[in-house]
C-alpha cells in the first residue's frame, strides 16, 4: 500500500507537489499560531487537502481520502453544532464518494492506469442533478431549522452546493471543481464564525481556503486532461 501511495506522490508534477505542500504547509501553520489548538481538526485538514490533489489528478486515491475526510469532518461539525455539515459528509458527500470509487475504478482512462476517464454530462443527467438539488435543498433547510442548525441560511447553501459537486464527481465531470469552490466560500464563511467563537478551529477555516485554490487547479486540470483524452482516442 505504502509502496502505491509513493508512486501516486511520484507521479505529480513539479507545480502540483509545490500545490500539495504549500497547502500542507498552510495548515499546518495556521494549526501552529491558533490558540488551543485541535489536532483532529489539523488532521482533518491535511487529509482534505491531500484528496484534493489527487481528485484534481483524476486519481481514485482522492476519493479513497475524501471518505476518510468525510468522517472527521462530520465529527468536528457534530461538535460545533453544524448540524447540516455532519447530516451533509454523513449521508451524503461521505456515500457518494463511495460511489464514486466505484464509478472511477470502472472507467479508468487506461487499464492499470490511475487516471479516470473524464465524462461529459447529458442533458438528462444534468436535468436529474438540478431536480435532486432543488429537492436536496428544501428538504435539508426544514430538517436544520428543526435541529436549531447553527448558521441556518450559510449551512443549507452548503448543503446545495456540495450535493451538487459530489453529483458531478460521481459522473465524472469536471464541473465538480467548480461546484466544491462554491462550496468552499460557503464553507469558508461558516468557520470563519467558528473561529471568532473558538480559535481553536482557525486551521478548518484556512482548510477551505486552501481547499479553494485547489479546487480551482482541479477545474483547470480536468479540462487539460479532457483535451488530452480526446486528442489521443482522435489518434
Amino acid at each position: 500500500m505504502k509502496q502505491k501511495i509513493d508512486l501516486r506522490i511520484r507521479n505529480l508534477s513539479k507545480f502540483e507537489f509545490l500545490l500539495w505542500f504549500c497547502s500542507v504547509m498552510t495548515v499546518t501553520l495556521s494549526f501552529i499560531v491558533g490558540r488551543n489548538p485541535d489536532v483532529l481538526t489539523l488532521i482533518a485538514s491535511l487529509i482534505g487537502v491531500s484528496a484534493l490533489i489527487f481528485v484534481a489528478k483524476g486519481d481514485v486515491l482522492g476519493q479513497i481520502l475524501t471518505v476518510v475526510f468525510s468522517v472527521l469532518y462530520a465529527f468536528i461539525s457534530f461538535r460545533m453544532k453544524y448540524y447540516g455539515e455532519m447530516i451533509t459528509y454523513m449521508g451524503m458527500t461521505g456515500p457518494i464518494a463511495l460511489m464514486s470509487i466505484v464509478s472511477w475504478l470502472k472507467h479508468p482512462y487506461e487499464k492499470g492506469k490511475y487516471e479516470v476517464r473524464v465524462a461529459r454530462m447529458n442533458k438528462k443527467q444534468f436535468c436529474i442533478v438540478m431536480i435532486l438539488s432543488a429537492a436536496v435543498t428544501v428538504f435539508f433547510y426544514y430538517i436544520l431549522k428543526f435541529f436549531g442548525n447553527a448558521s441556518l441560511l450559510v449551512s443549507t447553501i452548503s448543503v446545495t452546493t456540495s450535493f451538487l459537486a459530489s453529483s458531478l464527481m460521481l459522473l465524472r465531470n469536471r464541473g465538480y471543481a467548480l461546484a466544491y469552490g462554491a462550496n468552499d466560500i460557503v464553507l469558508i464563511i461558516l468557520w470563519v464564525i467558528a473561529t471568532i467563537k473558538d480559535s481553536s478551529y482557525l486551521p478548518m477555516a484556512v482548510c477551505f481556503m486552501v481547499f479553494l485554490v485547489n479546487d480551482l487547479y482541479g477545474f483547470i486540470n480536468w479540462k487539460r486532461i479532457r483535451e488530452r483524452q480526446i486528442e489521443i482516442s482522435l489518434l
